[in-house]
């Protein structure tokens, strides 16, 4: 998952990008045919006129269309596109009016879901590492999905024996997930159980707790959470938070279109349509 080493020539775009080259693009940096993803990733919708603005979001909701619609877009990177495996393909109600809004403005979409989590440098798993303060050792499940490492906890004013290191309660992780993230976090376990050692798996990556168990670790972080969860953080001893799916998926897609920005010489703005999910 390495970044392409030999950028587009900026003097090359001076007109805008096609829409098709961010595809190709984006499908080499993000490694994305590697993926068994539940959806189709990358140019979902065709726009009508090369890119020079970009807006990025986490959801191609009706509200983030518009906010790009009113920017001045022409394309669209999103997180969560359309076209999930398994729902009703019709183009009736909602899904008509997004489309209909994308096509009547002229307006590309581009989706990644998997890829986008996964990315060592660039991915949500990566960037919400950065936002939190975890150090990655590892990575675990299909493609890397899941992420491992250690928890960076501020140097103790009165350090216990020497090479001894420092860390804090889970219930403090909490707080600092709830400050930096900007909403309330659900904690399951023991308050006052010792954190070092982390996983993490960005959105609704609660069906994963299990397997950040067996990774030996002492919380597992991630979006959503279910009705089992509660009992394995209990009989496990391992804890775990659930920060919202909305807002640990907020920092991938930004600096991918951050970096497409600078490869590309685009004019690029994230939009955060809130979310309390």
């Amino acid at each position: 998952m390495n970044m392409p080493s030999t950028p587009p020539a900026a003097a090359a775009h001076t007109v805008g990008v096609q829409a098709g080259e961010l595809e190709r693009y984006l499908d080499d940096l993000l490694q994305s045919a590697r993926f068994r993803d539940y959806c189709p990733n990358g140019l979902q919708v065709e726009g009508v006129r090369p890119v020079r603005r970009l807006v990025s979001g986490v959801t191609a909701s009706l509200a983030l269309i518009d906010a790009a619609i009113a920017r001045g877009a022409d394309a669209l990177l999103v997180h969560h596109g359309y076209f999930w495996r398994g729902e009703d393909s019709r183009l009736r109600g909602m899904r008509r009016e997004r489309i209909a809004r994308l096509l009547g403005n002229g307006l590309a979409l581009l989706a990644y879901h998997l890829p986008l989590d996964a990315h060592a440098q660039l991915g949500n798993n990566a960037q919400l590492a950065l936002q939190l303060g975890f150090s990655t050792t590892g990575t675990a499940g299909e493609n890397g999905i899941i992420a491992w490492g250690d928890i960076e906890c501020p140097t103790p004013q009165a350090p216990g024996s020497v090479g001894e290191a420092p860390s804090m309660v889970l219930a403090d992780l909490a707080r600092r997930v709830e400050v930096r993230l900007g909403r309330p976090a659900l904690v399951l376990g023991n308050p006052e159980r010792v954190v070092r050692r982390i996983a993490w798996c960005t959105g609704g990556a609660q069906g994963f707790f299990e397997t950040a168990i067996d990774l030996g670790v002492d919380v597992f972080l991630t979006g959503e959470v279910s009705e089992q969860n509660h009992h394995l953080a209990m009989e496990s001893g391992v804890g775990f938070i659930a920060a919202g799916h909305h807002a640990t998926e907020r920092y991938g897609v930004r600096a991918v279109g951050e970096h497409l920005a600078q490869q590309f010489g685009l004019c690029h703005e994230f939009v955060d349509i809130p979310n309390p999910v």
